[in-house]
């Protein structure tokens, strides 16, 4: 019991390091295909990274020494199918003419661990049905190719870190982590009675994208400046790197988008695009009007109040005192004007200063699928 709360206890540490590490590709991944995270749909995503992770650290630990493997003589693999029952009824207490022993021998460890190889993959078939839509058939392949891969795990010797394998190969185990995939086939059944069905979710999702929200208008922002900073990198290998920022702007912001409808290439992968706030139609000069004030609002100002700043304090020579003070007067200019556009934007869903000037708003492209139930 001790090793089986260890390994658990181990996939919760691990768990935020991966969890952290699969997040920016989940989001991405939703709000292309649905314009929207649901909330259930990432409670069952993550369930199943958690489940994963424990059920490996279940089949893997706790390691033991390299040499302490290397000093093993137990037998590597277990060939013959059923042994289990042979070895239950050797190693407990079981006796099939004493109804008295049947009880005890289920309270022994022996039995425990068969009990626990099934249980093991249990959430494995509820999660290939109810979330995956998987069939009988590939509910049973998907679930023996996730124990063969557990037991080729222990036969090798965790992939060649140990010189012989220090958990034994057993077939048996093969046919009762199938078996427990197909109980949770069953149960997955009954559980999606109480439970929203991934239809609904995907239904949910769909009508959730409509709207455009902060964040995906943050994460579009965030793969468009990726994108912008690679085209400028190939420039500037490829080409003269002189303006090549500049050149890239134009290009990447203005030019592209002329040819996918005012759209970057973030924007059409997330499915937003610029419209009029009035009609709600791509204007080109509505939405070049409003690229050409973002920019100068959020980036080209702060650069011309840090040049200002350099001049100004030339040539009245100031103090360092003078200096440093409005210095930090310019710095807090741009920290409130900030924290300021990013409250408003992003807890009041307010339009900002260059959506209002320039007359425009985001509207989603998704395509929005129908409750036909």
């Amino acid at each position: 019991m001790d090793s089986y709360l260890e390994a658990i206890q181990t996939s919760v540490l691990f768990f935020p390091l991966i969890a952290l590490l699969f997040t920016t590709p989940y989001m991405i991944s939703q709000y292309h295909k649905y314009g929207a995270i649901h909330t259930f749909r990432t409670l069952i995503i993550y369930s199943f990274i958690l489940y994963l992770l424990t059920a490996y650290f279940l089949v893997i630990l706790p390691l033991p020494t390299i040499s302490e493997v290397a000093q093993l003589t137990t037998p590597r693999t277990q060939l013959i199918p059923f042994s289990f029952i042979a070895d239950f009824i050797t190693h407990t207490s079981f006796q099939w003419n004493d109804p008295s022993t049947y009880l005890q021998a289920l309270k022994e460890p022996y039995f425990y661990q068969v009990i626990y190889n099934l249980i093991l993959t249990i959430p494995f078939g509820i999660y290939l049905r109810y979330y995956f839509k998987c069939n009988f058939k590939k509910t049973v392949l998907f679930t023996f190719c996730l124990t063969l891969f557990f037991e080729v795990t222990q036969l090798t010797g965790l992939y060649g870190i140990y010189p012989r394998n220090y958990r034994l190969f057993d077939v048996d185990d093969l046919m009762i982590n199938t078996l427990g995939g197909v109980v949770g086939y069953f149960l997955a059944g009954m559980l999606q009675k109480v439970i929203p069905t991934r239809d609904r979710i995907d239904i949910e999702s769909y009508q959730l994208g409509k709207h455009v929200s902060p964040l995906r208008r943050m994460i579009t922002f965030g793969c468009d400046s990726f994108l912008y900073f690679i085209f400028v990198i190939g420039y500037t290998i490829g080409m003269n790197p002189r303006h090549s920022f500049l050149i890239m702007f134009l290009v990447y912001y203005f030019i592209l988008p002329l040819c996918l409808n005012g759209q970057t290439i973030a924007e059409k992968f997330f499915h937003l695009q610029i419209v009029t706030t009035d009609h709600l139609e791509v204007v080109k000069k509505n939405w070049i009007l409003r690229r050409i004030l973002f920019y100068l609002l959020y980036f080209v100002f702060t650069f011309l109040l840090a040049f200002l700043y350099v001049q100004i304090t030339d040539f009245f020579k100031m103090t360092n005192m003078v200096s440093w003070a409005f210095g930090f007067c310019c710095m807090m200019i741009i920290v409130v004007f900030y924290c300021y556009s990013f409250i408003r934007f992003f807890f009041f869903h307010k339009p900002l200063l260059y959506e209002t000037m320039s007359h425009t708003a985001y509207k989603s492209t998704i395509p929005v699928e129908e409750d036909n139930t």
